[in-house]
């Protein structure tokens, strides 16, 4: 029987050992894990930064634009008046001739 006994304690001894080893490698990967997961998250609250910045931008140049539309609205209507000011001149010059 102590022989029996004897080889169970080396057994018991192996196997815990392997499991410490298997902890560690574990425990190692969790750790590589997690520095990704800290990258990943990083990468994407910067990309969350500059989407933001571009969105601003966006909606800066887009208000400007509709402000040149409204600008250039304006200015063909001015033309268009003076176009039929100017018919307008022309037919009395004639008129007057």
């Amino acid at each position: 029987g102590v022989r029996k006994y004897e080889r169970r304690v080396k057994e018991l001894t192996y196997q815990s050992e392997e499991d410490r080893k298997n902890i560690l490698r574990l425990q190692d990967l969790v750790d590589k894990l997690q520095m990704k997961v800290k990258s990943y998250k990083r990468q994407a609250e910067e990309s969350e930064e500059l989407s933001n910045v571009n969105l601003t931008k966006f909606r800066k140049i887009q208000h400007e634009l509709e402000e040149a539309e409204e600008r250039a609205d304006i200015a063909e209507s001015q033309v268009n008046k003076l176009r039929v000011k100017s018919r307008e001149i022309h037919r009395k010059i004639e008129g007057e001739e």
